[in-house]
């Protein structure tokens, strides 16, 4: 039986992309579908068409820095397109008042720092799925 609710994980990184799958589908099993998008354009189509097919996205973790839309500024259109997704923004790069602003803004329910250890990865997705 295939899964109804979906993770989606946004990443310009391939690797990255394929390690936070990794770590999701080992923790969560066969809950979730888990889809991947590289950039943040791709990602919206990728919601779109999964709404389409009846499937939930429950959660979206998007890096911060891409090419074409920043994270923050595409997690804004998810909330507001989707306002029943979760979301965590992932970053390397941002600074103190880059986070403060993100947050301060609520586009995002979490913010994860990279390198990211699996524990804080996994905690921080099932605090949000609660």
């Amino acid at each position: 039986m295939r899964a109804n609710k979906a993770i989606l994980c946004v990443d310009d990184e391939a690797i990255i992309l394929l390690s936070m799958k990794a770590e999701l589908k080992n923790h969560f099993g066969r809950q979730f579908l888990y889809e991947t998008a590289l950039n943040a354009e791709e990602a919206l189509d990728a919601l779109a068409q999964l709404a389409q097919e009846g499937v939930t996205v429950i959660l979206v973790l998007s890096d911060w820095l891409m090419p074409g839309m920043q994270g923050d500024e595409f997690l804004a259109l998810v909330k507001e397109r989707y306002p029943r997704i979760k979301t965590l923004l992932i970053t390397g790069n941002a600074d103190r008042e880059t986070i403060d602003r993100i947050k301060r803004a609520g586009v995002a329910n979490d913010i994860i720092r990279k390198p990211w250890s699996n524990i804080d990865l996994i905690a921080r997705v099932e605090a949000c799925l609660e």
